[in-house]
């Protein structure tokens, strides 16, 4: 692997991305997750475009599959392999993997915070809008759809907060080892 910087630099991607996912099995304050965060991760760092929208899912997939059989098996009868809900996470995933692209072009502390914040925001925004339509705790007008963001509100803060720690974990530590491992550093142009 030493003779090969491209199969080193994805294996350490990989990596973080796994320990990331599998960090969801750690108790931790509600949404407070590692999920934004591994699609801009993915988006800045995967030079092969079908690599930086795929792996962050499929880490993700990985973590739900446990969680979903192992943890809270009595809610997934199913064996909760894809949920609806599930697909508009993954849906948001691979839209925050497109955000990441636009505005992660060159990897700043100040990008990388701009990005988690817009992730956040654009998680918030999906995810609640799949909640409302035919949820019988929301009128199915303008109001409705008005309450039940009202109602996503509490959740913001911990997708925020997630977002920007492990945020600041990923990109940090492969900055990290992309300082002491030459093999890692990118090309001079």
């Amino acid at each position: 692997m030493k003779d090969n910087p491209t199969l080193l630099r994805n294996g350490l991607l990989i990596i973080l991305l796994l320990l990331a996912a599998f960090s969801r099995l750690v108790p931790h304050p509600l949404n407070f997750a590692p999920l934004g965060a591994m699609a801009l991760f993915g988006a800045a760092y995967f030079r092969a475009r079908w690599a930086a929208y795929l792996l962050p899912i499929a880490a993700l997939w990985l973590s739900d599959i446990y969680i979903n059989n192992v943890i809270y098996p009595q809610f997934y009868k199913d064996g909760g392999f894809l949920t609806t809900d599930m697909a508009w996470v993954y849906g948001t995933m691979l839209l925050t993997v497109l955000l990441g692209h636009w505005i992660l072009g060159k990897v700043t502390v100040g990008r990388v915070l701009l990005a988690a914040v817009a992730a956040s925001a654009l998680f918030f925004l999906t995810t609640n809008l799949a909640c409302w339509p035919n949820n019988p705790l929301y009128s199915q007008d303008l109001g409705g759809l008005l309450a039940c963001y009202a109602a996503g509100i509490p959740f913001l803060k911990g997708t925020l907060l997630g977002n920007l720690f492990y945020s600041a974990v990923l990109f940090g530590a492969f900055e990290l080892v992309q300082r002491k491992v030459i093999a890692l550093r990118p090309a001079r142009a």
